[in-house]
């Protein structure tokens, strides 16, 4: 049993009595609704027009509910279901809870004030009065309370659906979407397109945490395969991001235009393929271009270094290392000769064997080849 139904049994209000008090609820109502409109400035132009026809209705269904739990006819139940359906639609409407709770003190105030001036004169016992008020705003705390549910549940899954759309805006964001259906998902997520984002890829456990010290309109995801989470950061300012993220396994992609953070993603995706200890894919693009299509390398890298594989194994090896030097410090003999600890007559010797196998050494497009197939190599 409620706590007004508890005060109810304490008092039954006689028919002659109830009888007056009804005759009152039009004017009790009217009453309350203006001293909210007075009062309450959050409801000054809501309890006007339709509206405020609709929430007269419903001030008084709860003042002729509370009549019948008054004279022992009723529970509570009817008037808190109503109440907390009161509460959903506040915050539809947009309007906080301490709002509501202002209008109920008000709505009380007034309530048991017209109620207890007809009730008197009704022949209520001047004994039974205090009971009246105590069921007065012990009603009015149950339906308060009520209210209170609703407004927090219809946050939370107001919460929950936005959520939901978020997430669902970062994995069209990474699967490429089209421009339409990327701006249609961020209308239904009530998300403002930044000029960038930059994608940060992070394992699962860290992505929550990190996303928290962040811009709130980062996107994050923490339920890709591999138990492998993804922030997208709007307008990031990189030296910034990249010290936010120092105590954490981030992999931080480029900035790209927010319809093109798939791309941002791609490329973290790489960096972390290519190497654990790659943070920012930006000190590694060298790398990155070279691994980007490993079939080709390994293509270019068979065909471009073909002679040396007539060589025994190690000496292939030697002659190898030595044209990467050669091609790094652009034939500067004894800048070779430092990198490979030899001497720069031993520099001269394997040269002269390159040229040899390689009779268009001079060819700026050999010499591409040849970087590009020896680049990745001893990194």
């Amino acid at each position: 049993m409620s706590h007004a139904a508890r005060r109810a049994s304490e008092l039954a209000l006689d028919e002659t009595t109830v009888t007056a008090l009804r005759a009152a609820l039009k004017t009790t109502a009217d009453e309350i609704v203006q001293a909210i409109i007075d009062e309450v400035p959050s409801y000054a132009n809501a309890l006007s027009g339709r509206m405020g026809a609709t929430i007269r209705r419903a001030v008084r269904t709860a003042l002729g509910h509370y009549l019948d739990l008054a004279s022992g006819n009723a529970t509570g139940g009817d008037g808190d279901d109503a109440a907390y359906e009161l509460g959903r639609g506040e915050v539809r409407d947009g309007r906080s809870m301490d709002a509501l709770l202002s209008a109920y003190r008000v709505g009380a105030r007034v309530a048991w004030r017209c109620l207890a001036a007809g009730a008197v004169p009704a022949g209520l016992p001047a004994a039974e009065v205090a009971k009246f008020a105590e069921l007065t705003f012990a009603y009015i705390d149950e339906l308060s309370a009520a209210s209170a549910a609703g407004h927090a549940d219809e946050l939370a899954a107001r919460g929950r659906a936005h959520e939901r759309h978020l997430e669902h805006l970062a994995r069209d964001l990474l699967a490429d979407a089209s421009p339409d259906v990327l701006l249609a998902s961020g209308q239904r997520a009530r998300w403002q397109p930044p000029v960038s984002l930059t994608a940060v890829l992070l394992p699962a456990a860290q992505a929550r945490p990190a996303y928290r010290t962040l811009d709130p309109n980062t996107l994050v995801l923490d339920d890709l395969p591999d138990d492998t989470g993804v922030l997208l950061v709007p307008d990031a300012d990189r030296s910034r991001l990249l010290r936010q993220l120092t105590d954490r396994a981030a992999v931080v992609g480029p900035a790209r235009p927010w319809i093109r953070a798939s791309a941002s993603y791609a490329r973290a995706v790489r960096a972390r393929v290519l190497s654990p200890d790659i943070r920012d894919t930006e000190d590694h693009l060298p790398d990155l271009v070279l691994s980007a299509d490993a079939d080709a390398l390994a293509d270019l890298r068979a065909r471009a270094l073909a002679p040396l594989r007539t060589l025994p194994a190690a000496t292939a090896r030697r002659l190898e290392e030595t044209l990467r030097a050669w091609l790094l410090h652009q034939g500067r003999r004894d800048e070779v000769a430092a990198a490979l600890f030899v001497h720069p007559q031993t520099v001269r010797y394997r040269m002269s064997q390159l040229r040899e196998l390689f009779p268009d050494l001079a060819s700026p497009h050999r010499v591409l080849e040849l970087t590009l197939a020896v680049g990745l190599q001893g990194r």
